[in-house]
């Protein structure tokens, strides 16, 4: 048998892929997040499945659900939000799947990045104006960051950044990032992106936490600051250049 980490996607639940979906439908055991994965994904469990909701579970609680379904023969989908590479806290899980011999693989999904820049209708990367993506987060209740992973410190290359699990704490973003971006830099808050109750903020570092709290905005969002969310003056891109040797 074998675990299967698939990222069921930003919060749509037809955004989960197709490799997730099939595998989901193949699994007779679903561990999922209740509180953040779509109830809609649960249909394509099959008739009979055991449902695992882990929102209220601790490490070893889950643990247990995987090491017992392995250990009965029973393949496991193990649905977390957005995408397994990031913010997902699947590490800590294949460490002990390691440890006790559970073998387990990972369908990635789509990222909530990437469901925000949809939503926004921008391009992180734009040509001359940023090429580089920040993908971080801020420590308040969370597992305190590395050394060097401060704002401040990421802040310096002023390249495009997106804050994940930080918007309930918008004043402070926005007082660690000024120095660095300038209080016009133009910022984005997405909160729910894809879902059918998705807020789309736009802004400045300046008035960008007074928009947020008016909106009553506290948790599943994502922040994104840089000027690639105004830029209107860049060069083509080389890939499609008319110069471009293409022989």
């Amino acid at each position: 048998m074998t675990v299967h980490f698939i990222g069921a996607g930003p919060g749509a639940a037809d955004l989960i892929t197709v490799r997730g979906r099939d595998v989901l439908a193949a699994s007779p055991v679903c561990l999922y997040a209740g509180s953040l994965v779509p109830v809609e994904l649960l249909e394509h469990c099959p008739d009979g499945a055991r449902l695992v909701d882990t929102a209220n579970l601790d490490l070893d609680a889950i643990l247990a659900e995987l090491v017992a379904a392995h250990e009965a023969g029973l393949d496991v989908a193990r649905l977390h939000s957005g995408d397994p590479s990031v913010f997902s806290a699947v590490a800590e899980q294949m460490r002990r799947l390691d440890a006790a011999g559970v073998p387990y693989d990972v369908v990635p999904g789509v990222p909530a990045f990437a469901a925000a820049a949809a939503a926004l209708r921008r391009e992180f990367t734009v040509p001359g104006v940023g090429q580089t993506v920040v993908l971080t987060r801020t420590s308040a209740q969370a597992t305190p960051m590395p050394v060097g992973e401060d704002l401040a410190t990421l802040g310096l290359s002023r390249a495009t950044m997106v804050l994940h699990l930080a918007v309930n704490r918008i004043e402070s973003l926005v007082a660690e990032l000024v120095p660095n971006y300038g209080a016009d830099c133009p910022v984005a808050v997405v909160a729910a992106a894809s879902r059918a109750d998705e807020v789309v903020l736009r802004g400045t570092l300046g008035d960008i936490a007074a928009a947020v709290r008016a909106a009553g905005i506290t948790r599943t969002a994502v922040v994104v600051v840089g000027e690639v969310l105004t830029a209107s003056s860049f060069p083509d891109s080389h890939l499609y250049s008319t110069t471009r040797c293409r022989s």
